[in-house]
């Protein structure tokens, strides 16, 4: 004999947390039609090629900060090596006077070395 029991759910108290967050997008449909056949060439789903797509792009952006940082500081100090940064720290802190701040102990005594 079987029964039928009906199964109570109370969705109240199964909260469903989402670590992720969805966005919409849209795409022509040329590119549209590219994406979901290197999506299903590579077995990923169309959110995986998104985050890979974001994160390849965040990279070279990153990169070419990281190059206009690094030509703008060769047109601002051409040749500069590792061991001229002491100098190059002590010059600038004979010119800048040192700001200390007053920090204090675990005796609540101020200590004002930085």
């Amino acid at each position: 004999m079987l029964y039928w029991i009906p199964l109570q759910c109370n969705i109240d108290s199964m909260a469903i947390t989402r670590t992720s967050r969805v966005y919409t997008i849209s795409l022509p449909p040329e590119l549209a039609r590219k994406a979901e056949a290197l999506a299903k060439r590579d077995s990923r789903t169309m959110s995986e090629l998104f985050r890979e797509a974001f994160r390849t792009y965040y990279a070279q952006q990153s990169r070419k900060v990281l190059e206009e940082i690094g030509e703008y500081a060769s047109r601002r100090s051409p040749g500069y090596m590792e061991t001229d940064v002491p100098g190059l720290i002590k010059e600038v802190r004979s010119v800048t006077p040192a700001r200390r701040r007053h920090r204090v102990g675990a005796l609540g005594e101020k200590n004002s070395r930085t």
